[in-house]
């Protein structure tokens, strides 16, 4: 209870300024905790899937079952479906269908991240303007007789400090989440075109073996 108490404390002495960075680090909060949660449930990849897309000869029938297992909202098994929805057509159309399926994912994985970098700039840029406001505030006490309150320069220089820290602090986290965000979901993607260009191979072998058998 002090502790909180103390921290309302240094909230209010860094004036209007801390109320918007407030505001932007519950949000950052809240973008960070739903990626966390989109990254943990919808990008899980079981081994017994792995296997089967990395081995020579792909059971269809098995890895359709791993990947029902896998659950409908889970961003692999969305793109292994159209795969396996497609694998009887022409190797260009499920490519094609397989790259489609794929930007899609990577818009929904990318969603909000522009927030976590819009906020590495604006962070601080706000903790500035408190600074301004804190030192403007601190001047005008100075009068034609010199200084008259200096009570009150130092809760405007205070007030310039907290903003100031409280910028940095917000961008930092901002800066880290979004670095780690961003680089989670380029491994994500990558890890889909390799599989995907595995079963693409596969079924282009499959189609060439069931035209030379034809012919």
């Amino acid at each position: 209870m002090p502790s909180i108490m103390r921290m309302e404390s240094v909230l209010a002495v860094g004036g209007v300024a801390v109320y918007p960075l407030v505001a932007l680090a519950f949000i950052i909060a809240v973008i960070v905790l739903e990626k966390t949660f989109v990254l943990w449930r919808r990008t899980r990849l079981t081994g017994p899937v792995v296997a089967l897309v990395e081995s020579d000869g792909v059971a269809w029938d098995e890895l359709r079952a791993g990947v029902a297992a896998l659950g409908p909202r889970n961003y692999f098994a969305r793109f292994f479906d159209v795969l396996l929805e497609y694998r009887r057509r022409p190797a260009w159309w499920v490519e094609s269908r397989a790259a489609d399926e794929a930007s899609l994912i990577e818009k929904s994985l990318g969603r909000w991240l522009w927030v976590l970098e819009t906020t590495v700039t604006a962070a601080p840029l706000l903790g500035l303007l408190g600074t301004i406001i804190g030192m403007v505030r601190a001047f005008h006490l100075f009068g034609a007789n010199g200084l008259v309150n200096p009570s009150g320069v130092t809760g405007g220089v205070a007030q310039a400090l907290v903003a100031t820290a409280l910028g940095l602090f917000i961008a930092l986290i901002a800066l880290f989440a979004f670095n780690f965000f961003a680089q989670r979901q380029a491994q994500i993607m990558d890890e889909m075109e390799r599989f995907g260009t595995r079963l693409v191979d596969r079924i282009r072998l499959e189609q060439d073996g069931a035209h030379h058998e034809a012919a």
